[in-house]
């Protein structure tokens, strides 16, 4: 372990004196920066820029007189009070957007017990975009009452934040490709309170040759459709769909490609409706998979049902409607009168279908019903379970053990002797007679 941490460090050095730096800030006054949005003070002291919260005034922001595309940023911040903070960057202000409102990607500061910080918001506009809550290493990286190193790099549509030496997230998108950087102070807010202060210092930046950091196992949340980045192919990521047909998939119980009730269009695989009922005309990946880590962005329209199976078995006739195996349920919970039947909401979305009902993640990060959505699904080798959507873990469990053997018993799967216990199987999507579409599935296998 102490090997690695040397190898890691000396990376690390050697990356930083590769570079060639610019300071954003001279150590004894703000030239080359200017007050957008609220009140907050900003002031030097110490040569550190500090920003103090005051009461009823919006998030203030210190920015940066140019605009940068690619570039990495370096600084030191400190906090020994718990208040919310962040550094934006490629970030705007125009007359025509809000009155001017600041918007554009930040990287968090949040000493709170969520340890989000490091996260990527997308202020005054998509709000969280990566947090890092699959990444137990960078929610402990930030450390209060003691200056923290941040640094950000964009290069092109890649993004990747640090917190002293640990990777937080990994951002690809193409939302916007340059603006001016900025340091805020928020809005006072829940247990916050005028007066309390953030220093930053070293604030540093090259734009000359940035680079990004080697590839490493930090989480993606790539936003760019059907893309598959060298971070993701590190990490034995493929894609299941190529955005382009449907190469890789075929008829549930027939090894003839899709030829109705699925389209591809604008990289997007499309169940087209019909009366709402199982079809029998289910696909499924000519792959089969034992332990793996799926990943997957969906589209319901209003009222819709679908399904993302697994360990997918065959044998099982299923007397001309779907394939028979593990179901990630995709279901508009307010509309489809699925929602209300089975037991404890075990038929709702992303449930484990007629088995295990998921956890209701907070409607802030659920958006509209008819946002494009993502799911998880990681199967172990020791045969544990998750279930996860738009970033959080909504239910876990343990395949074939004694527990998952009841609730099978009392299921409607009751009668398919060994129902979820097979050593592999392909990956389904179901046609349930409804609208609902998929795009940006990617798998790996685990071991």
């Amino acid at each position: 372990m102490i090997k690695k941490l040397l190898v890691a460090a000396l990376l690390w050095s050697a990356q930083g004196f590769a570079q060639e730096w610019k300071p954003l800030f001279n150590g004894k006054n703000l030239d080359g920066w200017k007050q957008l949005g609220g009140k907050a003070i900003y002031k030097v002291e110490d040569g550190a820029i500090v920003g103090i919260t005051v009461s009823n005034t919006p998030n203030s922001f210190l920015v940066t007189e140019e605009e940068y595309g690619d570039f990495v940023l370096e600084l030191d911040l400190y906090l020994d009070e718990p208040m919310n903070s962040g550094i934006q960057f490629r970030s705007l202000s125009k007359p025509d957007y809000q009155n001017g409102r600041v918007h554009g990607y930040q990287m968090e500061i949040d000493p709170s017990s969520r340890g989000w910080s490091g996260g990527i918001y997308d202020e005054g506009r998509r709000d969280w975009l990566t947090f890092p809550e699959n990444n137990p290493e960078a929610k402990k990286a930030f450390k209060m009452g003691q200056w923290n190193k941040y640094r950000i790099e964009a290069i092109g549509t890649h993004i990747r934040t640090f917190i002293n030496g640990v990777p937080v997230s990994y951002l690809i998108d193409d939302m916007t490709p340059k603006g001016f950087i900025a340091l805020q102070v928020h809005s006072i807010y829940a247990e916050m309170k005028p007066g309390m202060k953030i220093k930053w210092k070293n604030i540093r930046i090259n734009t000359k040759n940035p680079k990004l950091s080697p590839v490493d196992n930090t989480p993606v949340v790539n936003l760019i459709d059907n893309y598959l980045s060298d971070q993701e192919k590190h990490q034995g990521f493929t894609l299941l769909f190529n955005g382009k047909d449907l190469s890789g998939w075929r008829n549930v119980y027939s090894q003839e490609m899709p030829t109705k009730r699925w389209t591809v269009k604008d990289g997007q695989m499309i169940v087209s409706p019909s009366d709402g009922s199982e079809t029998g005309n289910d696909i499924v990946s000519t792959r089969k998979f034992s332990a793996f880590e799926l990943v997957f962005s969906f589209q319901l329209s209003e009222g819709a049902n679908s399904g993302v199976k697994y360990f997918v078995e065959e044998k099982f006739d299923s007397g001309g409607k779907s394939g028979i195996g593990l179901e990630y349920q995709i279901l508009d919970d307010e509309k489809h009168p699925d929602a209300k039947m089975g037991a404890v909401g075990n038929r709702t979305l992303a449930s484990l279908y007629d088995l295990i009902p998921s956890e209701k993640i907070d409607k802030r990060f659920f958006g509209k019903k008819t946002d494009w959505k993502t799911g998880r699904i990681v199967v172990y080798p020791d045969n544990r379970v998750e279930h996860w959507l738009n970033g959080f873990k909504v239910l876990e469990y343990k395949r074939n053990d004694n527990i998952f053997k009841a609730l099978v018993a009392r299921s409607k799967y009751k009668d398919f002797e060994g129902f979820g216990a097979a050593k592999e199987g392909p990956i389904l999507l179901q046609d349930h007679g409804d609208l609902v579409k998929y795009k940006n599935i990617k798998i790996r296998e685990l071991k």
